[in-house]
């Protein structure tokens, strides 16, 4: 069946470093202003209960939420994924790879919406490693990313099979190329932008994976979507971009805009991480 391209789904993801912080500091009313259709958040650090509430105060009830807290001792308390909406759903799935139960990184849920060229949306809240060059800590982050490539694989594979189109939404910390972040000559040997990290980037590219703030933006230093809290990076913009929407190739084509929402100063953010929003199909 033909689907509606004039119907538009709006996806919002961010890094909210706590979402009690964020919410102390305004997140309802971005919430309320750009009222997405589908929300991907990251670094969740709370239950479901205080999740689904803060949905609810701000944009009222009837939300489908996919969370996954984070259990193990090396994550409880810092990480936690999900992904929100008011439209209907298939299913959810928790788990990336045994290695990485517990950490609250990964988390799918299957939304139906026209915007899909299947009818169909596979949406990704993932929050990849910060990692440490020369530590078991960037041997974590490599490892995950190996277990994300391959699950971004198949659904890569299923999306061109005529399944459902997917997107994988979150803070990546990866900047991929030295548009992406504004010190990068100084970054070269830390995790963030190391060669064997941006590799990964590379690969989900050559796959198909489409970056769409960047397919949109075109060649241009940003948008940066994370500034340090420390100093005056953020009224100089010294960001990095490593907070993004990629897309399988039938979703990215029906993709009209994507923003980050940068606020207005300093002291209007509710978060060390921008949100970045884009639109598919209208």
């Amino acid at each position: 069946m033909r689907q509606d391209r004039r119907v538009p789904l709006s996806l919002a993801t961010v890094n909210v470093n706590g979402i009690r912080a964020a919410v102390r500091r305004g997140m309802p009313a971005w919430l309320e202003q750009r009222r997405p259709d589908v929300l991907a958040l990251q670094e969740v650090r709370a239950d479901d209960a205080t999740l689904t509430g803060l949905l609810e105060d701000s944009l009222g009830g009837g939300w489908h939420v996919a969370h996954v807290e984070p259990t193990d001792a090396g994550s409880k308390g810092r990480a936690g994924v999900a992904v929100a909406t008011r439209l209907p759903v298939r299913g959810s799935r928790t788990t990336l790879d045994a290695r990485f139960d517990g950490t609250g990184r990964w988390v799918e849920l299957d939304v139906e919406t026209p915007a899909s060229p299947t009818g169909l949306l596979t949406v990704v809240s993932v929050y990849v490693h910060s990692g440490e060059a020369g530590t078991p800590k960037q041997d974590d982050k490599m490892a995950f990313l190996d277990a994300a490539g391959a699950r971004m694989t198949a659904l890569h594979a299923a999306a061109a099979a005529g399944g459902p189109q997917a997107v994988v939404c979150g803070d990546l910390n990866i900047a991929h190329t030295e548009r992406d972040i504004k010190n990068w000559k100084g970054n070269l040997k830390k995790a963030g932008f190391l060669p064997e990290e941006r590799a990964h980037l590379d690969g989900w590219s050559a796959q198909g994976w489409v970056d769409v703030a960047r397919q949109l933006a075109g060649p241009v230093d940003g948008p940066y979507s994370w500034w340090s809290w420390r100093g005056q990076a953020f009224d100089r913009d010294t960001g990095w971009r490593i907070d993004a929407q990629w897309a399988t190739p039938g979703l990215a084509e029906r993709a009209t805009s994507c923003e980050v929402d940068r606020a207005a100063t300093y002291a209007e953010r509710f978060s060390d991480h921008a949100p970045v929003v884009a639109v598919y199909g209208g």
